[in-house]
């Protein structure tokens, strides 16, 4: 897969499977902890959470909570980012880059996942994670298994 402006692709040896449109960071791409931004580089799927869920699942603590965005309280979606239907754990591969220390992608649990917000996708509005409509989050996850790489591009 390869991640570059608001677009994700997904390849399959030379071939182009599926374009996505996502939505990343709202802060500057970066690899940095604490920085909010997404990071940069050659990643793998370090984990696969949610098979079988009900799309827009909302999830804690990557622990599917058994509730759909739609049943919290207006005041519990408003202003955040909610983690819905699956999740895709990211761990870098390029040490000092976002790999290890406090450049470590995956210590800094950035995930390609799904949101309440399907309309916002295609802006620059996440924590640093990388976001997908849940749909296509779910078709991306059927398809993809631990240990295929990620390319994240400015």
């Amino acid at each position: 897969m390869q991640i570059s402006a608001s677009t994700l692709q997904f390849w399959n040896q030379d071939t182009l499977i599926r374009s996505y449109v996502v939505s990343t960071s709202k802060a500057a791409p970066s690899n940095v902890s604490g920085s909010l931004g997404t990071p940069l580089g050659l990643h793998e799927i370090a984990e696969r959470i949610g098979a079988g869920q009900p799309p827009g699942i909302v999830f804690q603590g990557r622990v599917a909570t058994g509730r759909h965005f739609a049943e919290l309280p207006a005041a519990e979606r408003a202003g955040r980012c909610l983690i819905t239907s699956r999740i895709l754990w990211l761990r870098g591969l390029e040490p000092g880059r976002n790999a290890g220390g406090p450049v470590d992608t995956y210590r800094r649990y950035v995930y390609l996942h799904g949101t309440q917000d399907d309309a916002r996708i295609g802006e620059r509005w996440s924590a640093g994670c990388v976001l997908l409509r849940n749909p296509d989050l779910i078709e991306l996850f059927d398809q993809v298994r631990v240990g295929d790489q990620v390319w994240i591009a400015p």
